[in-house]
């Protein structure tokens, strides 16, 4: 693979869990070798509007563990952003079903940010949207124990430099 590409994470309204996913999977891929590190990170929403700022609760949740995702702006998906990605990791499987449903085509790594995951963990994100602070902080929480096996999973779809 010459040019890196992109991750795309999506979930409803791209102002909670997809805007924390972006955050903390750039943020550990900054600590990987090339070429992940150069991978972009985005995130859409499938039923989003654009220009949204992120939720405060996500942006404080961010914040508590260092990282900043206080320039974010929701975006709707688009097919261009599927075409370009390497890898679509949606929150739900209704996440999932409606691209699928609506892209044409359907990206080939179309999965669940969790689906890397040991069998026994939940494979969904839960929406924290309107929720106590706690709340958002259990999302990121969640999102943060799937960071390492998606980017095992990665490993397997781009060749990494030794």
């Amino acid at each position: 693979m010459s040019a890196p590409g992109s991750i795309l994470i999506v979930c409803t309204a791209n102002i909670c869990r997809s805007p924390m996913g972006e955050g903390l999977l750039r943020h550990a891929l900054a600590a990987e070798p090339e070429p992940l590190r150069s991978l972009k990170v985005l995130s859409a929403g499938v039923a989003a509007r654009d220009g949204e700022p992120v939720s405060e609760n996500s942006l404080i949740a961010l914040k508590k563990v260092g990282i900043n995702i206080a320039d974010h702006a929701s975006q709707v998906i688009t097919q261009e952003m599927l075409d370009d990605a390497v890898l679509v990791l949606c929150m739900t499987e209704t996440h999932r079903a409606m691209i699928q449903m609506q892209a044409a085509p359907a990206p080939k790594e179309l999965r669940l940010f969790r689906e890397f995951m040991p069998v026994s963990a939940d494979k969904e994100v839960p929406d924290p949207f309107g929720g106590p602070l706690k709340l958002y902080e259990l999302c990121r929480d969640v999102l943060v124990e799937a960071i390492p096996s998606i980017i095992a999973h990665l490993k397997t779809l781009v060749r990494v430099k030794s």
